[in-house]
């Protein structure tokens, strides 16, 4: 088995998020963006590693980039928490790379001097191979909710980890 690491989101690294998405990546989060919202996402990945309001990362196994995974601030029944989402393109999925990655971000995410309790995660209940990663990595499952997203109503899985734990 290649190795896998995490590096940082990188400029060059816009053409991952062009081939994630596609209608089939894209169907448990209400379809594909524009171009202009791919490149926008891509512009903030870059801003969010000079702000610290995120941590923004590619997947690589061996030297290939294979998906993307990162985290970031948000406010999660009123404490500070930090919040995860990630993909892995089709050919590199049913491999364990999203879980050996999910593993390689809470060790990230426990290491920084601004702690946060909580890791959060939120996949659609419609998307099984997410919530098996989220249930894999140790998160809880707290409630299903609905909520507009990409201008549609999207039922998500609501998943917690305790980074102190």
């Amino acid at each position: 088995m290649e190795p896998l690491t995490l590096r940082p989101w990188r400029d060059d690294d816009l053409p991952l998020l062009h081939r994630a998405n596609t209608p089939e990546m894209t169907s448990h989060l209400n379809g594909p963006e524009t171009d202009d919202q791919v490149a926008d996402r891509h512009a903030r990945y870059l801003r969010y590693a000079e702000t610290g309001e995120a941590h923004m990362f590619a997947i690589l196994v061996g030297d290939t980039a294979v998906g993307s995974i990162g985290y970031w601030k948000v406010r999660w029944y009123d404490e500070d928490a930090w919040e995860t989402g990630w993909f892995v393109v089709p050919e590199a999925q049913g491999q364990g790379v999203a879980a050996r990655a999910l593993a390689l971000l809470i060790d990230d995410a426990r290491r920084q001097p601004e702690a946060r309790r909580h890791l959060v995660a939120f996949p659609s209940v419609d998307n099984p191979a997410s919530n098996a990663v989220c249930r894999r990595a140790g998160f809880r499952l707290r409630a299903s909710t609905t909520e507009t997203f990409r201008d549609a109503t999207l039922t998500v899985n609501e998943w917690a980890l305790d980074l102190s734990e």
